[in-house]
């Protein structure tokens, strides 16, 4: 007899981003004239930059060539993208890596969700609240939770709650942990963390023999000079920490798929006899395993945003982004809402409207002003009463999306 694995039968109804899609496409087929406008999932509306472009295009002449023809690449990435990664993400930042520290993968996504593979079921968890929904979830298809609650929380991880009460910024665990989940610039509320709080983070870590899981997908936007974009900016953090990099929002790569993850050296977890292993070869082991490698055409193309031109062009596309959460931020602002994020990253975080819920204020907004957010909740019990819109799309699709919900409020 074929068994399932029941840890699947513990996840709610649906992943969050599908369930808004079907209630979505409920509504236009119901109003098939509806012009609805999304400020929901975090896809990029602009193009590739012209540097990445070309060396795309030129990656495929080669491949169509004998001499440049490119089979299996190494499965953790082509050494000219790790050099690239280390000299301009970090050792520009005064962070020095070893290039077998740097694993090339098709998303943050995947690496998050995979990387808790290579950990023992009964590590506990630690998660911001609200969260991305992939840290939670792959967890509980391993086994480390019980059920849900009604409150949509699951037995056996520790939710650090994240409101405007105490700025977005979670208190640490009073009880033991063993693996933390951060995420600065954070997904969904825009929050970000400066060096003082990284390093309160880093210190607890290294008390607790604990991980850091890190995901700094969303660094590019930061706009203040004083935040740090790695948590290796941090004394000590490559004795405790994971961190998660993607090219999808910041050189618009979430159509061509391209990210990495660092996994430093230093970094040890533990046998049950409590004797160290160190952590950067059986994540090597893993990676190896279950993955075969990013295409030459993309990494190519990854490399080239690091060159000046493509440096120049992926600013300019950022700050387009980071204008058009400005005027999301101003807009609502005027109309009496409480606005949090957008300013070192692509998304707002607002209070829902006369204290609806989320999904009523995401039903209101879909319903009348034919526009499309996501409803806090979605990211936690700590995310309901919230809302968020991202930033990423045309700026006249912005205004008018600001001029709609004017009208409704």
């Amino acid at each position: 007899m074929i068994k399932i694995n029941e840890n699947f039968l513990k996840l709610q109804a649906g992943y969050l981003f599908p369930e808004i899609s079907r209630r979505v496409n409920t509504f236009k087929d119901q109003n098939p004239q509806a012009d609805v406008i999304k400020l929901g999932i975090g896809d990029v509306t602009k193009p590739l930059v012209p540097a990445i472009v070309e060396a795309m295009k030129s990656a495929v002449d080669d491949m169509g060539t004998a001499e440049g023809f490119h089979g299996y690449g190494p499965e953790q990435g082509y050494g000219f993208l790790a050099e690239r990664i280390i000299e301009c993400d970090y050792k520009s930042r005064g962070v020095s890596l070893d290039k077998s520290e740097i694993f090339i993968s098709d998303g943050s996504k995947c690496d998050t969700g995979n990387l808790q593979e290579i950990f023992g079921t009964d590590n506990v968890v630690a998660v911001q609240d609200p969260v991305y929904p992939v840290y939670v979830d792959t967890n509980v298809m391993a086994g480390r939770t019980g059920q849900a609650g009604k409150d949509g929380k699951y037995e056996g991880i520790v939710y650090m709650p994240c409101t405007a009460e105490n700025g977005f910024a979670p208190e640490l665990p009073s009880e033991q942990v063993d693996m933390i989940y951060l995420c600065y610039p954070n997904n969904p509320t825009g929050s970000v963390a400066d060096k003082a709080s990284l390093k309160k983070w880093v210190d607890f870590a290294r008390d607790n023999k604990a991980l850091i899981l890190f995901d700094a997908a969303y660094e590019t936007f930061i706009q203040d000079d004083s935040i740090p974009h790695s948590i290796y900016e941090i004394e000590g953090a490559d004795e405790v920490a994971i961190e998660f990099r993607s090219f999808s929002k910041s050189a618009g790569f979430t159509g061509v798929r391209c990210a990495f993850t660092v996994v430093p050296h230093k970094l040890k977890a533990y046998k049950s006899s409590g004797e160290p292993v160190e952590v950067n070869p059986i994540w090597n082991r893993r990676h190896c395993t279950k993955f075969n490698g990013v295409s030459y055409v993309t990494q190519k193309g990854a490399e080239a945003a690091y060159t000046p031109e493509g440096q120049k062009q992926i600013q300019e596309v950022v700050q387009y982004y980071m204008n058009n959460a400005a005027v999301i931020r101003e807009s609502l602002s005027g109309l009496g809402y409480s606005v949090y994020g957008g300013e070192n990253a692509p998304y707002v975080w607002l209070s829902t409207k006369d204290g609806m819920s989320s999904w009523e204020f995401f039903d209101l907004l879909l319903e009348k002003a034919h526009l499309v957010g996501t409803p806090g909740a979605g990211f936690g019990a700590a995310g309901e009463g919230y809302f968020r819109l991202s930033a990423f799309n045309e700026l006249d699709t912005v205004k008018e999306a600001m001029r709609r919900i004017a009208k409704i409020s």
